[in-house]
């Protein structure tokens, strides 16, 4: 069955099974692999995408459940000020080692400073709790995201 789904945008049908978790179909069928794998459960955060504005495990989302819904991928991030933003606070605090949660991490980051561009301390732990990072770069993430907070750059999006 096909399913029509808005991603970063574009408007694509997935010839695919509805029960297909949405991960699998940006990555086998539309060949998007920013969105990563981690534990196929929704527990570690390295899938997360943004469904309608919400960071969204893909993961545990069946493709049907994304049909006719604006779904924005990794791909998207950079596309946005606050995605930029993050992009470069990454960058400057040297978030990264692995880089493989990295992917999940900005995308929950940016869908926290889209709903609350100004968040304490205690926001940005509680938003972040989630998303696992095996090499425990969570001071630094949180840093990066303090950083644009701080910055005002999440209020220019």
């Amino acid at each position: 069955m096909a399913f029509t789904v808005t991603i970063n945008g574009e408007t694509r049908e997935i010839d695919a099974p509805g029960e297909m978790p949405l991960l699998w179909a940006l990555r086998n069928e539309l060949g998007m692999v920013g969105t990563k794998f981690g534990c196929g459960v929704g527990m570690c955060g390295a899938c997360t995408v943004h469904v309608d504005g919400q960071a969204t495990r893909s993961c545990s989302l069946p493709l049907a459940g994304a049909a006719g819904r604006q779904v924005t991928t990794i791909e998207a991030l950079g596309e946005s000020p606050v995605g930029q933003a993050l992009q470069q606070a990454w960058l400057d605090v040297d978030v990264m080692q692995c880089g493989y949660c990295q992917a999940g991490q900005l995308m929950n980051a940016s869908a926290l400073l889209g709903r609350n561009p100004n968040p304490s301390d205690d926001e940005i732990t509680a938003a972040m709790q989630g998303n696992i990072c095996r090499c425990a770069c969570y001071t630094r993430i949180h840093e990066a995201i303090a950083r644009v907070a701080r910055d005002g750059e999440a209020t220019n999006a």
